[in-house]
């Protein structure tokens, strides 16, 4: 059970030093958890090594501190991290749910070498780690253990005015131990658990405020190596928060250049592959503009098409809160004869159990003379212990010159949490034929009808000499039908997911699946009619041990218009290692054989499908130095080679049966490069400058001149090669 909310005092006079040393007399009026139990594994007995934690409202935030305990046969992780770092070291987590409601966290992690990392979460367990929070953080370290101390300014989120001179707010508290994996927290609560968000325990604070303006100008300048130009580009963010209810923050003339690397892909499927976006306007408290659904992905408000089609010339969101309602509103204008208009509006009321949300999209495209609107309503209820609920329904209108398309889609997924381990999960969804989000957000497919029920086990109870501190085992049975009625698939899936007593964790799934249809790879030319065919993998990785950190994993599949008659497999692996606890080597190589691999031939033939016997072959390299507290380098090389021979050519008759074509299928390699030299200096919080060097290209020729050629061959591709410095400096009034 959630406990009654606890109050926080602050004495009249309230400051705390942050330098990582817990001060008695600085923190006497502070809160105090010493209950921290085990919430991975899951089993709520009481964490293995003592740890205390304060927390206490401050008028320049909410200020944490944690006391580690740490003996000496327990290693400890000094290795230094870069911010929004994902190793396994020991840390630290605060998450705060700013108003109280379930339906937004703020998460901030800070490592025992002083690393950071900081999240947005929503739906219940979704994290986020574009957001890059403006806080303080100290560490400090003894023979005994080590301590931590934070502070969260109030400007951090916008939040809802309190009562009676206070507010509550949502917190969870949590230490892991790097050495094993196992976190402790406060309270019992776990993103393992379909709810998270909802289970932090309230704490009353004082209502504080504070203001904020911040002015973050930049200018940056490019030289191109390989069309020998240059480009400078100067602009500027604004961040306003004049108090609590309301935030705005505003861009002119933004500068997106690469200064983060995505990561490559090569994708020959009719399904556009979801890539996150880490730009610093639309990942700042974006959190009120998202309504997603259970399909991979799937969100009404995707940040990566602004800016897709022209230049952005300035974008503005503003969000607030009126009551217990809040409200966002977002809009951009893109540059250029083929630029867009994106707006957005969104609205949210929270009850005790309940969220219920809608958010009215649109974008205008002059160009195309295209405009489209889609309305989202999303409500989630939570109503008991047991039970989360969460609906969603959408409608889409698009208007291309005077002709109007109308679709909706509709998604219910229901997660129940049982005695001993047990949970259940049905979801259920709908997308219309002519239901459409991309314009503005993401959806890998509509003309969708799926239904699926999961149920799982948790496993804790294990001997302390086990391999396993605790399993998780997933059964799901799934059948998925267009809209149209025809049968995409049928699927059984087992899963089951392994931590083990060193911090390593595994992975094993295995997927039967049904004969089917495939709508999609002819791109609405028709169907494919295709056999069962399976899916198995496992794969393992491992925190540091001395100076490496491996992971390995294989997968054994099926598929084609061959079915489970060819077998395709797929192995990688790799490995860090650490030169020094602030210098560190990583590679890693995954090879695939797919031998009867579908594509579809391209508009100039649509109704043709070539066969393949593919070899792809991925290599990714890099190395991290950190060389000081505001100082890193980070190399990154990414290498793709693929050689395709032909081995058949396909047409389709009506109900997707295959019929041999005599249509001549051409071999073909390819080949793609990623590389970037990046130097970054912090000159003071969120005031960095960048040096960057890329270089990259892609091509595909016809011939099939072997994998391992094509994987040399594109190390020497040269399409872009960039060098790039920017400066950007936050000035806050």
């Amino acid at each position: 059970m959630v406990p009654a909310a606890l109050a926080v005092v602050c004495a009249p006079v309230c400051a705390v030093e942050i330098d990582g040393r817990i001060d008695a007399a600085e923190w006497a009026d502070a809160m105090h958890i010493a209950d921290f139990r085990k919430v991975q594994p899951l089993t709520g007995e009481p964490g293995s090594l003592p740890t205390e934690a304060w927390v206490l409202a401050t008028p320049d935030g909410l200020a944490v501190a944690f006391r580690n305990v740490q003996p000496a046969d327990v290693p400890r992780t000094r290795q230094k991290v870069q911010r929004d770092f994902d190793e396994q070291v020991d840390r630290v987590n605060v998450f705060i749910d700013f108003d109280g409601d379930g339906r937004t966290g703020y998460a901030f992690t800070v490592s025992s070498s002083g690393g950071i990392a900081d999240e947005i979460i929503t739906n219940q367990n979704d994290f986020n780690s574009d957001w890059d929070g403006q806080w303080r953080h100290a560490v400090s370290e003894d023979e005994a253990g080590w301590s931590v101390e934070l502070l969260i300014p109030w400007h951090t989120a916008p939040m809802r005015d309190g009562t009676g001179g206070e507010r509550t707010l949502n917190v969870f508290l949590a230490r892991v131990i790097g050495s094993t994996g196992e976190r402790m927290a406060w309270p019992v609560a776990s993103f393992e658990r379909p709810r998270f968000l909802s289970d932090f325990a309230p704490i009353t604070v004082p209502q504080y405020s504070q203001s904020l303006l911040a002015v973050t100008p930049y200018a940056s300048g490019l030289y191109d190596n390989v069309r020998h130009g240059r480009d400078f580009n100067a602009g500027v963010d604004v961040f306003w928060k004049p108090s609590g209810r309301f935030q705005l923050a505003a861009t002119v003339n933004p500068d997106f250049g690469q200064v983060e690397s995505d990561d490559l892909v090569v994708n020959f499927s009719a399904t556009e592959t979801f890539i996150s976006d880490k730009r610093p306007f639309f990942t700042e408290n974006q959190g009120i503009f998202e309504l997603t659904t259970p399909s991979d992905s799937s969100q009404q408000l995707y940040t990566r098409r602004v800016g897709s089609t022209g230049e952005i010339d300035a974008a503005v969101k503003f969000m607030g809160s009126l009551g217990r309602a809040n409200y966002g509103v977002f809009a951009a204008e893109e540059d250029g004869p083929t630029g867009r208009s994106y707006q957005a509006l969104r609205l949210v009321r929270d009850l005790a159990t309940q969220n219920l949300g809608a958010m009215l999209t649109r974008v205008d495209d002059p160009f195309r003379e295209r405009e489209a609107t889609v309305l989202g309503i999303d409500h989630n209820w939570r109503p008991t212990q047991r039970w989360n609920v969460r609906s969603r329904l959408l409608g889409s209108r698009v208007d291309v010159a005077t002709d109007s398309v109308r679709d909706v889609g509709a998604t219910l997924w229901a997660d129940y949490e049982m005695d001993d381990g047990w949970r259940q999960q049905w979801i259920a969804m709908h997308f219309g034929n002519d239901f459409e989000l991309n314009d503005f957000g993401y959806l890998s497919r509509n003309s969708t009808n799926y239904l699926h029920w999961e149920l799982r086990r948790r496993f804790t109870d294990r001997p302390d000499d086990a391999r396993y501190a605790s399993t998780d085992w997933r059964w799901r049975v799934s059948t998925n039908h267009n809209n149209r009625g025809d049968k995409l698939n049928d699927q059984f899936r087992m899963s089951r997911q392994g931590q083990l007593r060193n911090g390593g964790t595994e992975y094993a799934q295995l997927n039967l699946n049904s004969a089917g249809i495939n709508d999609l790879l002819l791109r609405g030319n028709g169907v494919v009619r295709l056999p069962a065919n399976f899916s198995a993998n496992y794969e393992y990785e491992r925190p540091r041990e001395g100076r490496w950190s491996p992971y390995y994993g294989g997968e054994l599949f099926s598929g084609g218009l061959a079915g489970n008659d060819k077998l395709g497999w797929a192995g990688w692996g790799g490995a860090t290692y650490f030169v020094s606890d602030a210098f560190r080597i990583n590679t890693g190589l995954t090879v695939i054989r797919r031998p009867d691999w579908l594509i579809w031939q391209g508009r100039g033939n649509p109704g043709l499908v070539g066969a393949f016997d593919g070899r792809e072959t991925r290599l990714r390299a890099g190395m991290d130095w950190t060389l000081d507290a505001r100082q890193e380098l980070r190399v990154k090389l990414q290498a793709i080679g693929i050689g395709a021979r032909s081995t058949a050519a396909w047409r389709f008759d009506p109900a997707g049966n295959a019929i041999a074509a005599a249509d001549p299928v051409d071999d073909f390699n390819v080949r793609n490069l990623g590389f970037q030299v990046r130097y970054r200096y912090e000159l003071a919080p969120l005031s960095y400058l960048y040096v960057v060097y890329a270089r990259g290209g892609f091509a595909r020729e016809p011939g099939e001149d072997g994998v391992d050629d094509a994987l040399l061959d594109s190390l020497s591709l040269r399409d872009d090669e960039q060098l790039m410095v920017k400066l950007s400096y936050r000035f806050e009034l």
